[in-house]
């Protein structure tokens, strides 16, 4: 059996990583498990950590395809927990640094592919988009916030330009039970031609699923923990799939390896601060043209990678 869905950047993630026997890695977004069969493939150790229940039972409902969670120690161990908290689960498993970190942000295929989990409008379904499968749902939010809340979220997670005619539209709308419900609204409010390369529906739909999982905020979360974690020499690699994310992770990377103080070349060198904590931050990296062949889901990532330093984790990030 193979895993259902192949993560994009497969082989670049990889090569940035260069996992081998005897390195320690974490797959902070274990999802199907691409990236961490491929791992274990190349002897690696693998702590993979996801918040998605689903995405768990499912790998441990078949051990067959992870025989590795069985050895003696196990070369696998799933942690069903949010990747903001790799730290705190890493010390409980008496580990303190790791070779490697990979994470894959946002909402999985496998997800997308669940009409019952509610993240898309593509199939009618309930209007949930928890990956935790806790908390209030999308249908919560939307039924229940002031109209300012929505168009702001609008605005702000989905970059929807016309957020306030949208937020108005759904609010007189209520109650909104399925996807196919916001969907239709989002449409009308917007203007929908079938046929147009992107459904006026995606902006909102990403903007409220970011909001209901909080995932900007896990993000930055995510890359402070990485810090922590990462020993010096450890390779850290971050696939994001839209502009919020890579903005997040790109000035992470900056700010991280010092890049960030450097504002012109016709200013002194600035020699306060934490020393950086990243260095070879290498260039964003795209998928190429087989791969989006493949899988035209893949023509949003972007990955960056850099390798942790031996300074201390910054105490703003570390806390």
């Amino acid at each position: 059996m193979s895993a259902p869905h192949i993560p994009v950047l497969l082989d670049e993630v990889i090569a940035a990583l260069r996992p081998g026997p005897g390195t320690l890695i974490v797959d902070a977004t274990f999802g199907a498990g691409g990236y961490t069969r491929r791992l274990l493939d190349a002897g690696a150790t693998v702590h993979a950590f996801d918040r998605d229940p689903y995405a768990i039972a499912a790998a441990r409902d078949n051990p067959a395809y992870w025989p590795e969670a069985r050895t003696a120690p196990p070369r696998l161990v799933l942690h069903p927990r949010r990747f903001s908290e790799m730290v705190a689960s890493m010390a409980e498993a008496g580990i303190a640094r790791v070779d490697g970190v990979a994470m894959d942000i946002g909402v999985s295929s496998m997800q997308l592919d669940q009409p019952e989990r509610g993240f898309a409008f593509a199939s009618d379904g309930p209007l949930d988009m928890r990956m935790a499968q806790e908390g209030p749902t999308a249908a919560d939010f939307v039924n229940t916030a002031p109209e300012a809340d929505i168009a702001d979220v609008l605005f702000r997670y989905g970059e929807e330009r016309q957020s306030r005619r949208l937020a108005r539209a759904i609010v007189a709308a209520r109650p909104l039970s399925t996807t196919g419900d916001l969907a239709r609204v989002v449409r009308k409010a917007l203007g929908h031609r079938p046929g147009a390369p992107k459904d006026p529906a995606t902006r909102s739909f990403q903007a409220i699923r970011i909001h209901v999982n909080g995932e900007l905020d896990e993000l930055e979360a995510g890359l402070a923990a990485a810090e922590t974690l990462l020993r010096a020499g450890g390779r850290l690699a971050v696939v994001s799939f839209h502009s919020l994310e890579d903005r997040i992770v790109k000035r992470f990377l900056r700010e991280a390896s010092g890049a960030a103080t450097a504002t012109s070349r016709h200013l002194p060198q600035s020699t306060g601060g934490p020393a950086p904590t990243f260095a070879q931050v290498a260039k964003a990296i795209r998928p190429g043209e087989d791969e989006l062949a493949a899988n035209p889901r893949a023509r949003s990532a972007t990955l960056r990678s850099a390798v942790r330093t031996d300074a201390p984790a910054r105490e703003r990030i570390a806390a």
